[in-house]
């Protein structure tokens, strides 16, 4: 048996025969040489000569064949993880791929080669000398394309990389860039609302896992029907173990965004980086806003990175293609009623199964023992049929018939089998969370419809004060003034599942009927609806007027001067000022305008004369009051919010001097330039507001200018530094609230003048050192709230002189280290005093006789993410 030679073998065979045989050659050329010399003398000689010098140069060549072949060998078998190793970076850095395909053809040809050469026997030594010279010339090239344009792509990266490092260093080094904020952080689920309870999509969540997890995926697209549960969905997987934990793909990385009908990219990029715990830079346009999030996503994104943007209405694409960052492993989940062909992935949604909407239904009905009807499963049944599957229409119609009597369940199911509900259309699904509504009841003379289409009067997917809805409701339905009648109404409206009721932070007792952290929200289509409702009238008879202004966009029947020309000013003042005036006079009483950041604050020359309430929703930095607001004699509450980032400039503030009406305002995120006379004002609530220039360059005292104040809210008001001057004049003064005012060091030592102040609310003033002695002679103060004040050193000396004090909160007060003697008088009180502290609080009072009628109440902290703007529960 012949043994099989390996290749080095045959090529070292094939060189030994080659060099033997180069041998014979040499010794052969010498004779023919030496004979030409001898019959043909000297010039045969010479060319004989030549031809020998060029016959061994080429069996030098035949030589150099074998250590040439393997050179080239192993060139190439070094570059080929390299190369590999550089089309992986050059992929992830998305640079231009021809570079590394010149490379990739230098090898490919040479490979080519060394492949045909090391393929010769014995009989192709005679092509050694030319194909050593192939071999030769590729390395040249080889090295040549290493040697030059290599070096000059290395060196021309190289400068790329410092700049784009000194782009990011100085991007670092901003104050308004990426800094992480002090204190708390969050884990890591940035944005993700609370987890949903319960739900029943476990088949849509495992498919809509599986393709959101397949390579090449870059884009997917959750889409059905307005309540089909989309977000919900999406909102499950934030919080899915496989998806959260494994560390090798989302790890924590998951950002949560709701975009709504009219996006603005700035907005959503802003909130991203406040989720991340960053400083939110100033953009210049949408462009620099993209730029920065890839650069924040670079630093964020050591793990693979989910962005889930809920609720993406129909057209906008280009927002999500902004979105679509070259970064490895990252992923966008869209939600929206739409498919979006353009990005190719999408799942489609479809409504629940009969045996998965009877268990939906059953839990948001709340079926068990304590029910005072359990309906039969016949009937449950054909309720269910009739909600199609719908988890929206089954949640709100199940929430409506909880805990409801017979007859209540009788007609739901008649309703439903009267008319169908068309599979696909938003119009039948509106129609039927309509019956819900029809089903609300009467409470404290108004029905709960009304109120809840009060809702409509607010952007979408934003979360509603309940502060403001108690000041509205008070002054159109004659509700009580503390807010219990409202919120009554609030819990129903949340128990048949309209709307979300949210407590970002509960820091007092619910008998304290304190609401300022208190928020509802409503779902999209049902929000909708409301806006139907209120639609359903004509122009001019509406109950509530809601105006949208983008832009230079008006509606068709809102006449301004300065959109006309100098002719049609003319001509309009002349002959159209009559038509005019008619078609701009309505009746409503409730009047809502909502502003973008683009508009121009063009107004018309509008007649609400019967409008109460003025809800003024705005994103600009700067924004006029209506002109018209001098006119609208009857108004009693304003509401003025800015939805934008930065706190917009307040203009015309002055014109609601002439309002001898108005008895309630509210202002969220605005400047307030200088105050003005309000007498008939009783209530002002300030929420992250600059007040600073209005209560201390103002030449009017707060006393002068609102002299019937009776409750006065200030919260998150980083500007406060002290209280305005002749505040503690207004001797009508109730309720006076100062929280989360950082800045606020001192308290008036003239503050005993408030001689009808029955709550001070001081909490989570962080610079707040001491309270004046005269505190002790608030005689009708029954309720003082210092929770959180971490910088309180002492309590006045004669705190336990407030005769009327019924709870006192003292909740995590670091500093304070000991209590005065007089607090042992709080036992002479003939009522019960309570007070809310920690453990520590509770055991300095372990240190003084213990009263019966003192109760130390310890509560609960409650850890959650609600208090963070963009987060929902």
């Amino acid at each position: 048996m012949v043994a099989r030679l390996t290749p080095d073998q045959k090529l070292q065979r094939l060189v030994f025969d080659f060099e033997f045989r180069e041998k014979v050659w040499i010794f052969a050329i010498l004779v023919l040489l030496a004979m030409a010399d001898l019959f043909s003398g000297g010039a045969v000689g010479a060319v004989m000569g030549e031809f020998l010098k060029g016959a061994i140069a080429t069996i030098n060549k035949g030589r150099e064949f074998k250590p040439t072949l393997e050179s080239y060998i192993e060139t190439l078998d070094s570059l080929a993880p390299l190369v590999e190793q550089m089309k992986k970076y050059n992929m992830m850095l998305d640079r231009p791929i021809e570079e590394i395909e010149r490379l990739e053809r230098h090898m490919r040809t040479g490979k080519e080669l060394v492949q045909k050469c090391s393929k010769f026997g014995r009989w192709r030594m005679l092509s050694f000398p030319y194909y050593q010279s192939k071999l030769r010339s590729k390395d040249v090239a080889l090295g040549k394309h290493l040697s030059v344009n290599v070096s000059a792509e290395n060196k021309r990266d190289l400068m790329e990389v410092v700049i784009n490092v000194r782009k990011v260093l100085e991007i670092l080094l901003k104050k308004e860039d990426i800094e992480p904020y002090h204190g708390y952080q969050l884990r890591g689920i940035y944005g993700a609302p609370q987890e949903p309870e319960f739900m029943e999509m476990g088949v849509p969540l495992s498919k809509l896992k599986m393709d959101l997890l397949k390579d090449g995926v870059s884009v997917l697209v959750l889409t059905g029907l307005g309540g089909s549960g989309k977000s919900t969905l999406a909102k499950k997987i934030c919080w899915d173990p496989e998806v959260e934990e494994i560390a090798d793909k989302f790890g924590k990385n998951i950002f949560f965004v709701t975009v709504s009908k009219t996006p603005n990219l700035k907005t959503i990029v802003e909130t991203l980086f406040e989720q991340c715990g960053c400083r939110v830079p100033k953009f210049l346009s949408d462009e620099d806003a993209v730029n920065r999030l890839g650069v924040l996503l670079r630093v964020v994104g050591k793990n693979p990175i989910l962005l889930v943007l809920d609720d993406v209405w129909p057209n906008s694409e280009a927002l999500i293609e902004k979105f679509k960052i070259q970064i490895p492993d990252y992923k966008i989940l869209v939600t929206s009623r739409v498919a979006f062909p353009r990005f190719g992935t999408s799942y489609q949604l479809d409504n629940l199964d009969h045996d998965h909407a009877v268990s939906l239904f059953r839990h948001f009905a709340q079926l068990n023992d304590k029910s005072s009807y359990i309906p039969d499963e016949n009937l449950v049944h054909k309720i269910v049929r009739g909600c199609k599957g719908s988890p929206l229409a089954l949640k709100v119609t199940a929430g409506s018939l909880c805990q409801q009597p017979f007859e209540v369940w009788q007609n739901m199911k008649e309703r439903l089998q009267s008319q169908s509900i068309l599979e696909y259309n938003d119009i039948d699904l509106l129609f039927r969370l309509q019956q819900s509504l029809d089903i609300l009841e009467n409470k404290f003379s108004i029905n709960e419809k009304v109120c809840f289409m009060d809702l409509g009067l607010f952007p979408e997917d934003q979360r509603i004060p309940v502060a403001a809805l108690i000041d509205m409701w008070a002054e159109l339905y004659n509700l009580n003034e503390d807010g219990s009648n409202a919120m009554s109404i609030v819990h129903d409206l949340s128990t048949r599942n309209l709307i979300n009721y949210i407590v970002t932070r509960k820091v007092a007792k619910d008998t304290d009927m304190y609401y300022n952290n208190h928020f509802v929200m409503v779902h999209d289509l049902l929000r909708e609806l409301a806006l139907r409702q209120s639609r359903e009238e004509a122009f001019e008879q509406r109950e509530r007027l809601m105006i949208e202004l983008n832009g230079d966009n008006r509606p068709e029947w809102w006449v301004g001067l300065n959109q006309q020309g100098i002719i049609a000013r003319t001509f309009s003042y002349i002959l159209g000022m009559f038509y005019r005036q008619k078609q701009l006079k309505v009746a409503a009483r409730i009047l809502s305008i909502s502003t973008d950041e683009t508009f121009n604050s063009d107004w018309c020359d509008m007649q609400p004369d019967e409008a109460e309430v003025m809800v003024l929703n705005l994103h600009s930095r700067q924004y006029s009051l209506p002109e018209f607001t001098e006119k609208m004699t009857k108004l009693k509450v304003l509401i003025v919010t800015n939805y934008g980032f930065d706190r917009s400039e307040l203009i015309k503030f002055e014109l609601l001097g002439y309002l001898t009406n108005l008895k309630r305002i509210r202002l969220e995120k605005v400047s307030v330039p200088s105050l003005c006379i309000l007498k008939s004002l009783q209530k002002l609530s300030l929420h992250m507001c600059n007040i600073r220039q209005a209560f201390e360059g103002c030449s009017i005292q707060i006393s002068d200018a609102m002299p019937n104040l009776v409750e006065m809210s200030i919260d998150y008001c980083n500007d406060l530094v002290k209280l305005p001057d002749g505040l503690c004049n207004i001797t009508p003064l109730k309720k006076l609230s100062i929280t989360n005012c950082h800045k606020l060091s001192a308290l008036p030592q003239d503050i005993a003048k408030l001689e009808n102040l029955e709550v001070l609310r001081l909490c989570s003033c962080s610079d707040l050192v001491e309270m004046p002695d005269s505190v002790k002679g608030l005689n009708k103060l029954n309720c003082l709230d210092i929770s959180d004040c971490v910088s309180l050193t002492k309590l006045p000396d004669d705190i336990g002189e407030l005769k009327k004090l019924e709870k006192l909160y003292l909740k995590s007060c670091s500093k304070l280290s000991e209590l005065p003697y007089s607090v042992v008088n709080f036992g002479n009180l003939k009522h019960t005093i309570y007070v809310i502290c920690d453990e520590e609080m509770a055991s300095l009072l372990e240190n003084f006789p213990t009263p019966p009628n003192l109760k130390i109440e310890i509560p609960t902290v409650e850890n959650n993410l609600n208090w963070l703007p963009g987060v929902h529960s």
